[in-house]
């Protein structure tokens, strides 16, 4: 299973350090390894809030995720995106930004290529904030078979039967921030946080509709052949319900939101890529073999049955979006290292992982079985 899983991450890791020293020599290789190595410590939440979804979609579409999915993460978020930012924020042509971005002595308008994105970070920390904060918000909220922090986790529940308290909620945060933190760029953070609201509520609104209105590829006989195949293939959860998994239309719009929610982690770690190297092309490959790994350890998760064994992981990585969330928000004003950011996420996982043994040493001593 383990070698199934990563063994192309670890081929493309071999491959990715090899052309690294033949390009660029020591420095390089070692600008690329730090990249990878950083874009993994930093990355766990994003792997096990990837799996709660990816669990409920078929291996076809497990498969689409492990392959295309990352041809979409390594060169369309972290290459070709930031290219777009940049001329879409600073108004510059596409062949200009290009031109801009390899050539890190290159400037434009008085900036090089990462000090206009990095100009351009309050747009982006205000889009990936938004998306991030709505997921959790929407957690907290809603309705939940299991709870980690009951003292909080209740009264939320009870408050969260607002209609679209959620995004009320956003709203109000967004404003807020861009009324204290936008240093003059107070339209861009409002339009670029609509923006990012209004995806999460598009993309994950179709998903749904073509859930429940059933509109997945069946079979004569009523049966989807793929579901069949990942109820196969899926390991039982340990009160033996069945998954719910979807495929078709459903599958693709839980695809795309998957590519966003990726996109709202990777944009702060694409900027601070620079901070290591100016080269665009060391960090995308720094930062392609980190994605590479998460993707694997997301589907490694959902096929080990981790979150069904270790209940509150999914509570943990939940709270660790909602911290990168107001992280990102506040980070529009004022320089959060991302160290920090990185230490609560991997205190939120480690807490809950914790939390999830003690429970299920609890209830094995009871002799009981958890219900889910």
């Amino acid at each position: 299973m383990l070698l199934r899983t990563f063994g192309w991450s670890f081929g493309i890791t071999l491959i990715g350090l090899a052309a690294a020293a033949y390009f660029w020599g020591a420095d390089g290789f070692g600008v690329v390894l730090i990249l990878s190595v950083l874009e993994i410590s930093l990355s766990f939440d994003n792997a096990v809030i990837n799996a709660t979804i990816l669990k409920r979609m078929t291996p076809f579409w497990q498969r689409i995720f492990l392959t295309v999915g990352v041809l979409i993460a390594v060169f369309g978020m972290r290459l070709v995106f930031p290219l777009l930012v940049v001329a879409l924020t600073a108004h510059i042509s596409p062949v200009s930004v290009v031109q801009l971005a390899l050539d890190s002595t290159k400037t434009q308008a008085g900036l090089t290529y990462a000090q206009h994105l990095d100009a351009a970070h309050p747009a982006i920390a205000a889009f990936g904030g938004m998306f991030l904060l709505m997921i959790f918000l929407d957690f907290i909220l809603g309705e939940k078979e299991i709870q980690w922090l009951e003292w909080l986790e209740k009264p939320l529940e009870k408050i969260g039967k607002l209609d679209q308290l959620s995004v009320v909620v956003s709203l109000i945060v967004l404003m807020l921030s861009a009324r204290f933190f936008a240093e003059g760029g107070a339209e861009t953070v409002l339009l670029a946080g609509v923006a990012g609201l209004t995806t999460y509520l598009a993309v994950g609104g179709l998903s749904n509709l073509f859930e429940s209105a059933g509109e997945d590829d069946e079979d004569e006989d009523g049966e989807d052949d793929d579901a069949e195949e990942a109820v196969a293939a899926t390991p039982p959860t340990r009160s033996g319900k069945p998954a719910i998994l979807v495929a078709g239309k459903a599958a693709f719009f839980l695809f795309l939101y998957l590519e966003v929610l990726d996109a709202s982690f990777s944009f702060d770690g694409v900027v601070g890529a620079f901070a290591i190297s100016q080269d665009i092309f060391q960090i995308t490959l720094g930062l392609g073999i980190g994605a590479m790994y998460i993707r694997s350890l997301t589907v490694y998760l959902v096929r080990q049955g981790t979150l069904d064994d270790y209940v509150y992981l999914e509570h943990g990585a939940h709270y660790a979006i909602g911290a990168l969330a107001i992280i990102l928000m506040v980070s529009i004003k004022y320089t959060i290292p991302e160290i920090v950011t990185g230490l609560i996420g991997v205190a939120f996982i480690g807490l809950a992982l914790l939390s999830s043994i003690l429970r299920n040493k609890r209830v094995a001593a009871a002799g009981d079985v958890p219900e889910l």
